[in-house]
């Protein structure tokens, strides 16, 4: 193991992806818990209107990142790309502590954070291309390993934003992560070398295009979206039918946060070693698998200590889904790294908006025990789609 991850660092750059991919997870976790209450309490917003806020910032990034993700893929400079989306996410974290308008800090920030979407798709995409100028026969090990990372700097991230919010407020919240971007900013600019396409203009970018219409793409892409939709209802309901359909407490609610979270990261890393026996493609039917085992749990189980045990069933499914969608992807669009991350991280934004949405809704009028029942039956859609676009081996898709 120790010479596989040895190996790693002899991709050109790689080094630097991992501090890369690290801060961004870092930055962003920082301030996630807290955006909410800063919103509602100090800038006074209603529940209803941060909400259209986030959707309307959210769908901003699909739309920015699919734009610069088929564009990427021509004769483009990755390097600037990174570096113009990390400035574009300092400046709208920046931008909240300096306007209190609903309408202008909404067409700001979704503006310059939907530009700043692109920045960990285009880090992703990098890496990609100098794993495959590196002869790497790793990949897949190699992109579950910086997915990972993304994943410990959200375990840290919080705790860091508790310390920074009691020592400096809102205002040292939020210019601290726009400072971790700028860092992230300098660090490309500094010492990642120019990276420019080889293809002639247009060529990728119209066999991404054309691919992703095509049934290996589209169908896998609406799994994908179902997939993460599943898990953000679990995020947002799991605490709720904790509490006030078993009656545990605030504690039990963290911990199962806390062991999912601290479970995830071996687990990935641990797929990503093994990526050369499976193919993504597998792991990803083994997690629907999973995810349907873990809400028919959810939707039996009576006590806390029974949803505390399913967390390791939860942990896998997300650790398949984040660690080896994007190499999945990836293998259906090797020639095109831009399109096919662009393409992994808007289904994982379209997913947990239309997760968020219709867990909130099933529960208030369904009730919350029948959300599980809502997520098999999605896990099963999800199933077959994957199932029906299986790679054949007259596809040209080859297994990690």
């Amino acid at each position: 193991m120790y010479t596989r991850l040895r190996k790693l660092f002899a991709i050109k750059g790689y080094g630097l992806f991992v501090i890369c991919v690290l801060f961004v997870g870092f930055g962003i976790s920082i301030t996630m818990p807290y955006l909410a209450l800063y919103c509602t309490e100090k800038l006074g917003m209603s529940a209803g209107s941060f909400g259209l806020f986030t959707a309307v910032s959210s769908l901003s990034g699909v739309f920015a990142n699919s734009f610069i993700g088929k564009h990427s893929d021509r004769n483009l400079d990755r390097k600037f790309i990174i570096v113009a989306a990390t400035v574009s996410s300092a400046t709208a974290y920046a931008s909240y502590v300096v306007f209190d308008n609903y309408i202008i800090l909404l067409i700001i920030v979704s503006f310059f954070s939907g530009l700043g979407a692109a920045a960990m798709p285009q880090i992703y995409a990098y890496a990609q291309e100098s794993a495959n100028e590196s002869n790497s026969n790793d990949k897949t090990f190699a992109m579950s390993t910086l997915r990972s990372l993304v994943s410990l700097g959200f375990l840290v991230g919080p705790l860091v934003g508790t310390i920074l919010l009691g020592l400096v407020g809102y205002k040292g919240l939020f210019l601290g992560t726009s400072t971790i971007f700028l860092i992230i900013a300098s660090l490309v600019l500094l010492y990642l070398p120019r990276k420019r396409t080889t293809r002639k203009k247009g060529a990728g970018s119209a066999a991404a295009a054309n691919s992703f219409n095509r049934r290996k793409i589209w169908y896998p892409f609406l799994a994908f979206v179902l997939l993460f939709a599943v898990n953000a209802i679990n995020g947002i309901i799991t605490p709720l039918f904790m509490v006030n359909e078993l009656h545990g407490t605030h504690t039990d609610v963290g911990l199962v946060v806390s062991i999912c979270a601290g479970l995830e990261i071996p687990i990935m890393f641990a797929l990503g070693a093994v990526g050369r026996k499976l193919s993504n493609h597998t792991l990803m039917i083994s997690a629907c698998f999973i995810a349907f085992l873990y809400n028919i749990v959810l939707s039996f189980s009576t006590e806390s200590w029974q949803i505390l045990g399913a967390q390791l069933l939860q942990a896998v499914f997300v650790a398949i889904v984040m660690g080896n969608g994007l190499s999945y992807f990836t293998e259906l669009l090797p020639n095109s790294p831009g399109m096919s991350s662009s393409i992994y991280y808007n289904g994982s934004i379209i997913g947990r908006l239309v997760g968020n949405l219709m867990g909130g809704m099933i529960a208030q009028y369904v009730g919350i025990r029948d959300v599980y029942w809502v997520s098999v039956f999605v896990v099963l859609v999800s199933f077959v789609i994957l199932w029906r676009t299986r790679p054949q081996k007259d596809t040209g898709i080859v297994s990690a």
